[in-house]
């Protein structure tokens, strides 16, 4: 998908580091699953802080990435900015929209309103 973008459009719309940013969600989505599990298999009670760490950890990350990306000169490439940025804003979002849906469609049966299960 990424290469019929590209030979299609260029780096005007795909950036040439848009299959790295991929891989670095890539990486970090299994580092925060797995930072995330190792939290809730010591109590499971702390599941919530668990993983709204690991939405913070993921900001933080990601946040950190733009700026090397824009303080190594990537800032001053003209429209490649643009595209690294699009690239980027695209990723994050469809990577955190992936990791909402796995969470609320794997939700225990019992949590529906109105069943208690005690």
């Amino acid at each position: 998908m990424l290469y019929a973008l590209y030979s299609q459009f260029g780096p005007r719309i795909v950036h040439p580091f848009t299959a790295y940013t991929f891989g670095f969600f890539f990486l970090l989505t299994l580092l925060t699953y797995w930072i995330t599990a190792k939290l809730v298999r010591a109590n499971a009670e702390n599941f919530m802080v668990a993983y709204f760490g690991s939405m913070v950890a993921r900001l933080l990350l990601s946040l950190t990435l733009v700026l090397v990306y824009l303080f190594t000169g990537g800032g001053h490439e003209g429209s490649g900015r643009w595209a690294f940025l699009g690239s980027f804003f695209l990723l994050y979002f469809l990577f955190a929209g992936f990791e909402v849906w796995s969470v609320l469609s794997n939700l225990r049966p019992f949590s529906k309103p109105g069943e208690n299960p005690r």
